[in-house]
């Protein structure tokens, strides 16, 4: 016999997003019960895990996926002002909770990391000048600087320059005030929170089952994973913040809005080290370009990790495939995860997608000796005997119906909302995490629009640019951009 409960708020899923969610809600209406459930025995164990990503802090400063060469040579910045734009409401968000005591010092989650670009050959370095070009006068990218002299990077990050043929044709850009983030500290300070003001953080705990009752409400079925007696749980407003197992469940609640999509798996690896000494020599993350084919999420970085106040080196990612869309998921995901409405889009997808299906083909077959090989194309003295292979977190790719291509593959990230606002979801990978704050004040206005104008006064005390451009006003970036960096303890 299943046992019932009532609350206001349900979130799937103990990653960042709900976290985000389930924080903003607890600021604006305090007097709310929320309930989070994730089915494995910690939160942040998937995605939100800082082994399981980058931790980067995406802000575009140095990801050139996000300015990509258009067929005319010509690079645009706007994708890049608006990744950086969004990144700057999370910092303003996380900034506020440090200055109210509700997350802890900002060192256990963030700490200043500068972002730098390299790249090779004389087409790449000519791309990069443009960028460098379309960046130089907008005031979220400020000190933004520029070289070809391998000595000026080897200042900058020794490895990338030590043993370097010095007649290579290279290039780089720095910006120092960038950030790493444990998105895995952070997603737990968040739930620390919410617990301390009243929500109900449920750790082994998966939602098998929910539907839509005649009053509006949500019905679910949550099993323990431990044994004990199903229980039912009804719900104002549910959030499924699942990650790879978001679109089984947005299926399974039958809402329209999701049909026609579905999810491509994308696996990953790092090679990481934490020897002191080569750790010491490169202080940075250091973004190149993707290979042809490859996905955004595939861009080669070597990267300085702080996590759990241990600072490592990590380089990659290098893709594979696998059907799970999580880690700890079955094999059966993707399979399953096919219905007759996200069909057709799925095959125009894989029709028009030959080269992301080549470059994860190659990246399977790829040595041990392979993988070494392309890090040192970041780090040419790299040596094998540093450096162990872990396995990320699993990403799964948004493929959604397109009017006019049939389907197509999709980059980022998709929020799904039901209708009547009772219901909502996310689908897809990075930026995520870094954008959290924005893409969750976005479920907040299409879900609740009765109430949305009525918390905007705390929305501002919270996020002082709200409703606003911060690249619109040169002197109003600078002073947030030194507010937030003050209260977080970061470089200018």
């Amino acid at each position: 016999m299943t046992s019932e409960e009532s609350v206001d708020v349900v979130l799937i899923g103990g990653g960042i997003m709900s976290a985000t969610l389930g924080s903003l809600i607890s600021q604006l209406e305090p007097d709310w019960s929320i309930r989070v459930y994730e089915r494995l025995g910690e939160v942040a164990q998937e995605s939100s895990n800082a082994w399981n990503n980058a931790g980067t802090g995406h802000a575009a400063l140095c990801e050139l996926n996000y300015m990509p060469e258009n067929h005319d040579g010509t690079v645009d910045a706007a994708k890049a002002v608006s990744i950086n734009e969004q990144f700057q409401v999370s910092r303003q968000y996380w900034a506020y909770l440090v200055s109210t005591g509700a997350l802890p010092e900002p060192h256990n989650f963030i700490n200043s990391t500068p972002h730098m670009t390299f790249v090779k050959g004389e087409a790449n370095v000519e791309y990069l000048r443009k960028r460098v070009a379309a960046l130089k006068d907008e005031p979220l990218f400020p000190d933004l600087e520029y070289t070809e002299e391998l000595e000026r990077i080897a200042e900058w990050t020794p490895m990338l320059a030590k043993k370097r043929n010095p007649s290579q044709k290279v290039a780089a850009t720095r910006i120092a005030a960038g950030t790493d983030v444990d998105f895995g500290a952070l997603t737990r300070y968040l739930f620390e929170d919410m617990a301390r003001r009243g929500a109900s953080i449920q750790t082994n705990h998966q939602v098998t089952w929910l539907k839509r009752q005649k009053d509006g409400t949500w019905k679910l079925r949550v099993r323990h994973t431990v044994g004990q007696t199903p229980k039912t749980v009804t719900a104002r407003f549910v959030f499924v913040g699942a990650g790879g197992g978001a679109l089984a469940l947005l299926q399974h609640a039958g809402i329209p809005e999701i049909k026609g999509f579905g999810g491509f798996p994308i696996s990953g690896q790092f090679l990481r080290t934490t020897n002191p000494k080569i750790v010491a020599q490169h202080q940075a993350k250091v973004y190149g370009k993707a290979a042809v084919g490859a996905p955004p999420m595939s861009v080669p970085h070597l990267d300085t990790r702080v996590v759990d106040g241990e600072t490592a080196l990590l380089f990659g990612p290098y893709a594979g495939f696998t059907p799970k869309f999580l880690k700890t998921s079955t094999w059966f995901d993707l399979p399953f995860s096919v219905r007759l409405h996200n069909l057709g889009p799925m095959l125009q997808v894989a029709l028009k997608n030959f080269d992301l299906v080549k470059y994860l083909a190659s990246e399977l077959l790829a040595s041990r000796a392979k993988k070494l090989a392309a890090l040192r194309e970041f780090m040419p003295t790299a040596k094998d005997r540093d450096w162990e292979l872990i396995t990320a977190g699993q990403r799964v790719q948004v493929m959604k119906r397109d009017p006019q291509k049939g389907g197509v593959l999709q980059f980022g990230t998709e929020l799904i909302t039901g209708a009547d606002g009772t219901i909502a979801g996310l689908l897809g990978a990075s930026p995520g995490a870094s954008t959290a704050v924005p893409i969750m004040l976005d479920v907040l206005a299409r879900c609740f629009p009765d109430r949305f104008a009525g918390w905007e006064p705390k929305l501002r005390e919270m996020i002082p640019s709200y409703g606003t451009t911060l690249s619109a006003d040169p002197e109003v970036a600078a002073a947030s951009l030194a507010e937030t960096a003050k209260v977080l303890e970061l470089s200018a």
